[in-house]
């Protein structure tokens, strides 16, 4: 598995118009992609800071899409970005996306487990489906 991290930082008050463009327009798009797995998008609080991480299956459809895909989403977000895009290209060597962790799962059937917490603030969870 393979992932694709993408910084930049957003013009003024974009952060809306920004997240609007990406479940409305960009992920329906990346789900049609050969070998997309997922898609995570940060913000930094506070900040036009941000970040989306993709994941894919394999290094070939990775490297397709951002040689054919990638260009025509920053067509789509040219207008809200301030500066160029910051990419990096990671090979995923240990992960839990490929066992469904990323799948929604009802707050009630999640059980925390507070003595597990580690001193960083990491908490294990227990997933009833």
């Amino acid at each position: 598995m393979f992932a694709r991290k993408v910084a930049v930082r957003l013009k003024p008050d974009s952060l809306t118009k920004f997240t609007n463009l990406m479940d409305r327009e960009i992920l329906p798009w990346l789900r049609k992609q050969e070998g997309f797995l997922d898609l995570i998008v940060l913000a930094v609080t506070d900040s036009r800071e941000i970040a989306t991480i993709s994941f894919w299956d394999h290094q070939g459809n990775a490297e397709a899409y951002n040689s054919s895909g990638y260009p025509e989403v920053l067509k789509v977000l040219e207008e809200l970005l301030d500066g160029q895009p910051y990419v990096k290209k990671f090979e995923v060597v240990s992960s839990t996306l490929h066992r469904g962790a990323l799948i929604p799962r009802p707050e009630a059937e999640t059980v925390v487990h507070e003595a597990d917490l580690a001193p960083s603030g990491y908490r294990s969870y227990d997933v009833r489906i």
